[in-house]
Order: C-alpha cells, then structure tokens, then sequence
C-alpha cells in the first residue's frame, strides 16, 4: 500500500464531516466515504483522528481552496493510514463541492498527482463525476506474489481465468489483478484478513482486485476488493482499482477502440455498486465515472 502509517491518538476536532455514497443512487448501495471540505488546519494526526471516527474506509480532506480556479488540494486518510489515492472518495468529494459551487470542472491535487474531474446533472437526479487518473500501467505478477494470496483466498490456479493473467497494476496505486474463472467462486470470497494484510503491506498494494468476466465476448466484471491494509474487510466500490485495472486491459492489448467497460461491485457484499470506465488505446489515462448520493451523519 502507498501509504502512511501514522497514530491515531490525537484527539478528533470538531469539524463539519460530510457523508456520501459513491458509484450508486442509492444510499442503500455504493462506497460510503467522509468529506471535510474545509479541512485547512488540521494536521496529520488530526486527519487520521477524523477519519477513525467517521469509520469510512476512506474520508477525504481538502487542505487548500481556491474556487475561482475550481482547484483544490485534497487528501485521503483510512482509518489506519494515509492513503496516497482514492477513487470513491474523490468522487464523493467532486460532488459535494457541486452541490457547494456548482457543477463543471474541477482539478484536484493529490499525492499521487494532478487528477481532473468532471461533474454533471441530470435535472433533479445525483450528480455524476468522472474522475481522469494518473497513467495507468500494469506489469505481470510474480508466483512470489501470486502464492501466498491464493493461499489466503483458499484458492488455487485452477480457480484463475487463463484468458485474464494475475498483473500488479497501477493507477494512482497498486493493485494485485486476480481474475476467476466462475461467478460462485467470487461470491463466496472468504480469506485470512491478518495473513492478506501482512502480505498487502510488504508488497505495497492497496487492494487486491478479484474480478470476474461476466461473458467471454464482453468487457464487463464483476469486482470485489479486499482491503484490510485499510482497515476494513472489503470495500463494495473502489474507483481506484478500476482505474488500475484499465491500466492492465491495455497492457493486455484488449483495447484496440474507445470502449466503455462496466464494473459491478460491492453486489455480494449487500451494496451494490456501478463504474463505468473509458478507455482508449492512445491514452493511458482512464476514466472512471459513477455517481454519489449524500447519507445522514449517524451521529445527528
């Protein structure tokens, strides 16, 4: 994981901590994830504090602002760690600041570079928010890395899609690409959260992406993303990821036109999720696009 390890022993100062749900329309559905638009002064400590107490496997701060310029510098924090990139929670984040300053474009600055978002209406319905990532690239992985996650899974290489071969990729962060051969076998996930952690750590990935082609003839997944680097079990939609694995699509040469690839996630974990990415051979450069609704503070 690209990410910081850092104390959450600070106090958690009150602040204004909004709460979204990213890639779906229903609060029901989608990633949930906190954002502080106007997190100026907080420091490290104070960051971590918050996003430990929203719980969210992401919340995002935004530590500089300038509206005129729609620029804004942002960061992420799970509940353990500074995470260098968030594709849920930037999302959520794009689209908390259209309902503050209006819809249009908008330009974040993260630690994992410069990412361009897009947002639109559609009357009365969520805003939408396409989120541009950084190059995205994506290598094969080694059977060092390969074995000890199977292991963990309880799988094994008669469970992976010959077609789709187990990459490390990268978009923003890395992600370890596993792809399976049936829909059951994902739905069934169950793993060894402490030994995956520990495996995630050395290895600097962020989730290990586990996907699954809905047909041989098309270019559509079912996803599901552990994340216990972040503190949590699983995450039902990670923006991240799907850039990452639009990244390894190209690198697979399965993108020879401008396509559009749908992702569903989160649906086994009981919140259901939608991204849709696009993708162009030219253009290293993915597009990950989904809505977000608002969900009430628990706390109020």
């Amino acid at each position: 994981m690209t990410s910081t390890q850092q104390s959450s022993t600070a106090s958690a100062p009150a602040l204004d901590v909004l709460r979204y749900s990213a890639f779906t329309a229903d609060p029901a559905g989608g990633n949930p994830a906190g954002v502080a638009l106007d997190a100026e002064d907080l420091d490290d400590a104070q960051m971590l504090a918050i996003a430990a107490r929203v719980g969210y496997s992401e919340t995002a701060f935004v530590t500089a602002s300038d509206p005129v310029a729609r620029r804004y510098r942002l960061r992420y924090f799970s509940p353990r760690a500074e995470v260098v990139f968030c594709g849920h929670a930037t999302i959520a984040t794009a689209v908390a600041l259209a309902s503050r300053t209006g819809t249009g474009e908008l330009l974040f600055d993260t630690p994992a570079g410069e990412i361009r978002v897009g947002t639109t209406a559609d009357g009365d319905g969520p805003v939408r928010a396409t989120l541009t990532s950084v190059p995205a690239h994506s290598r094969p992985a080694e059977d060092t890395e390969v074995e000890p996650v199977l292991r963990t899974l309880g799988w094994s290489r008669d469970d992976l899609d010959a077609d789709l071969p187990p990459h490390v990729a990268f978009g923003g962060n890395e992600h370890l690409v596993l792809a399976v051969a049936g829909r059951a076998r994902l739905a069934a996930l169950d793993y060894d959260f402490d030994a995956l952690h520990e495996i995630m750590r050395r290895h600097g990935w962020t989730t290990v992406h586990l996907v699954h082609r809905a047909a041989p003839d098309r270019l559509d997944f079912h996803a599901r993303d552990p994340f216990p680097v972040g503190g949590v079990v699983e995450d039902p939609a990670t923006g991240a990821a799907a850039a990452a694995f639009g990244g390894y699509l190209r690198t697979l040469g399965l993108v020879t036109e401008p396509l559009r690839i749908h992702i569903r996630q989160g649906e086994d974990m009981g919140r259901p999720s939608d991204l849709f990415v696009d993708l162009h051979p030219d253009d290293a450069r993915i597009r990950v696009t989904g809505q977000a609704v608002p969900l009430p503070d628990p706390g109020k």
